[in-house]
């Protein structure tokens, strides 16, 4: 059996075992009877809003640390580090800043990039630890943001029905680069072209949606007829250890694909084939969930969007296709017997993976404002802590004390949504649908602008504002949103206020 089919045949007894997925990427210890009654208790819905929560200035529990008024608040380690850690969280760093350049070249430790790539430094998309943001124009190249690329699967000629229900772009695989090392060419340019959609509120104000459409421009070949275009925009980078630290079998506790409650939220997992461990697991990271660790998300990353070779992608040839001739056969950056014969050696993507496990989530702020506890309680009552699930109590973990038994504040429950034709890219992923998307965490969302420089929300940044974001919220959110457009005025700058707080 090719490996294609052995992954097709994994996602699909992956039903079966949704309920069993194991956290075999953690150094778990197990919890205790009453330990899992205090959880219990303290990640329940609360009773009252007229005051803040204990712990809930502290949203990644000891790891918080203290919010800094400048664009470096995304960039600090976490605040329970053990001391003798901190070098291999400097070095984390100064390999995510590095940048990369085409082999061949003097610089024999850094040389590898592309031949085609997005980026040349894992800080150009993930600029100062937060959001990436949409191009300006067409010449705006200092962006953090491009396409997948799938065409429609099928079923095999074994009959095995394809594992991702979409196939990549016989040219140009499964990502457009617009970048190529000298002597290649690009494989094209994302173009955008928006129209702007009036939506009206209960007190009359209008607030303007603008509808995106994308398209490649100058293809180096033909795209396929049927070509599926996804945008993504890079998510901000704090806190990932810590949702990779909850159990499964807390996120699955919150899953409900056949709405049994009725309440028309239908939350499902994304269960994904592991590269690391070869079994489906559960996906956590990325847009779509498509990822289930952090060093997953990593290695993928230095190989789609650098051409970087590394342990759990040791193509030097990164994305590029087998018609893609050119790239394959080009100098690459792998030497026998340095950096393990890989671009990215097993110690970087550990260091990297460490790195990007501790970037801290800064202090709550206003916790104990009455408009920012309004807020709140209209989040709430609008059902929006259904999908953004506020609390969570990571596993007791040997060896890892950052993440280890933290009581967090992410508010995400790390499900897929069918969040509507709205917003719906039609491209599956995974097991889900062109119309799902992972809940998004929403904490540090009001330091967005500081950080970032920027006030663009959602997978491709099409929303200007968090009002903007709330309005595109459709299917499975379509009521919370209707709620909020019949909002009073002061509810609803409220609801804003608590959001601006995480």
């Amino acid at each position: 059996m090719t490996l294609r089919l052995a992954l097709a045949a994994l996602w699909l007894a992956a039903p079966a075992m949704a309920q069993t997925l194991d956290d075999r990427h953690l150094p778990v210890i197990p919890r205790s009877a009453e330990e899992t009654a205090r959880i219990t208790a303290v990640t329940a819905p609360p009773a009252d809003f007229t005051a803040p929560e204990t712990f809930e200035a502290k949203p990644a529990g000891a790891a918080t640390v203290r919010l800094i008024p400048t664009a470096d608040a995304f960039s600090k380690s976490s605040a329970n580090m053990p001391f003798e850690r901190e070098m291999d969280f400097k070095l984390g760093n100064g390999l995510f800043r590095k940048t990369w350049v085409a082999a061949p070249a003097s610089t024999r430790a850094s040389d590898g990039l592309g031949p085609l790539y997005n980026a040349r430094a894992c800080q150009d998309c993930h600029l100062k630890d937060g959001r990436g943001h949409v191009p300006e124009g067409p010449e705006d190249t200092a962006v953090s943001m491009f396409l997948r690329l799938s065409i429609p699967g099928g079923p095999s000629p074994e009959g095995i029905a394809d594992w991702l229900a979409t196939r990549p772009d016989p040219n140009f695989g499964g990502q457009l680069q617009d970048f190529s090392a000298p002597g290649h060419r690009p494989e094209g340019r994302m173009a955008i072209s928006y129209a702007e959609e009036p939506v009206t509120l209960s007190d009359r104000l209008q607030v303007y949606l603008r509808r995106p459409t994308y398209a490649v421009a100058d293809a180096a070949a033909p795209l396929h007829p049927d070509i599926q275009l996804s945008p993504r925009v890079a998510p901000q980078m704090i806190g990932l250890g810590l949702l990779e630290a909850i159990p499964a079998a807390d996120i699955l506790a919150h899953a409900d694909p056949d709405d049994g409650d009725g309440d028309g939220i239908s939350g499902r997992p994304n269960i994904v084939p592991s590269i690391e461990f070869g079994v489906p697991m559960l996906g956590r990271f990325g847009h779509k969930a498509g990822n289930p660790t952090v060093k997953e998300q990593s290695a993928g990353a230095f190989s789609g969007d650098m051409g970087l070779s590394n342990p759990l992608h040791p193509s030097p040839a990164g994305e590029c296709t087998p018609a893609q001739t050119q790239c394959q056969t080009a100098i690459h950056g792998q030497e026998p017997g340095i950096r393990d014969g890989l671009e990215v050696d097993g110690q970087s993507l550990d260091l990297v993976t460490f790195y990007s496990r501790n970037l801290a989530v800064p202090e709550r702020r206003k916790t104990d404002d009455p408009q920012v506890l309004r807020g709140k309680a209209v989040f709430h009552q609008a059902q929006c802590a259904t999908c953004h699930v506020p609390k969570f109590v990571t596993h007791r973990l040997k060896d890892q004390p950052e993440q280890s038994f933290q009581l967090i504040w992410p508010y995400t429950d790390l499900l897929l949504h069918d969040m509507g034709e709205g917003l719906a890219d039609h491209r599956p992923e995974g097991r889900a649908t062109g119309q799902e998307w992972r809940t998004a965490p929403l904490w540090g969302i009001g330091l967005t602008a500081q950080v970032s420089g920027h006030s663009q929300f959602l997978h491709d940044g099409r929303a200007r504002s968090l009002l903007e974001a709330v309005l595109w919220h459709g299917g499975e959110a379509q009521s919370a949103r209707d709620a909020v457009v019949a909002l009073p005025t002061a509810d609803r700058e409220a609801l804003i206020a608590f959001l601006e707080s995480l």
